[in-house]
Formats: C-alpha cells, structure tokens, sequence
C-alpha cells in the first residue's frame, strides 16, 4: 500500500509510484486516478514515461495502448492485458494497494 496526494498528480501526466515494491503508473484523468503495472506487457518499457489518452496510457517504446480502467490490451503489438491497483480517495489523499483477487467457488 502506498499514499500519496491527489493534487500532486497533473492531468495526462502519469508518475510511477511503488506498490509493495511493483512498479506501478498512476495517471490522473480530470477527477479520477488509476494504477496499473508501470511495466509494458509487450516489451520492458516504462508506462509512466507514455502518454495518457483518454482512459488509455500508451507505451512510448511500440505504441501499445492499456486501457487504465481495466488494464487490457486496447492494441498491437500488446496483446496481454496489464496488472491494475486499488485506488481509494479520501479527500486530497489517495490510497494505492494491490487488489485483492477473489477465490472462484467451487
């Protein structure tokens, strides 16, 4: 789990933070913010370093776009999806955690 400000972060700038020592990009889209793994899926690249688009943070290295909401590949050459982060607002605080993953039933 990692704290940080909300009005530290820029709209359409994302910043890499670490998350019980993963990387993570965390991006700001007007009053919502997102955390997915800061590492491409398709190539060892550095999201952070990419640009938001929408709700989309594209890798600056191939092109590939991740959707921030759900950390899916939106285009090639990334086909799998990326790992995506809890993100809890209380007032100008923001709380970034790993999710916790359900246990299917049997």
């Amino acid at each position: 789990m990692t704290q940080i400000e909300f009005d530290s972060l820029v709209p359409g700038k994302p910043i890499q933070i670490d998350v019980d020592g993963k990387p993570v990009c965390v991006a700001r889209v007007g009053e919502e913010v997102f955390a997915v793994s800061n590492i491409c899926s398709h190539a060892y690249a550095e999201l952070s370093d990419g640009e938001i688009k929408g709700f989309a943070v594209e890798c600056w290295l191939h092109g590939a776009d991740f959707d921030l909401r759900t950390g899916q590949a939106l285009t090639l050459p990334a086909t799998e999806a990326i790992e995506t982060f809890a993100v809890h607002r209380d007032g100008n605080n923001l709380i970034i955690s790993q999710k916790i993953q359900k246990m299917k039933e049997s």
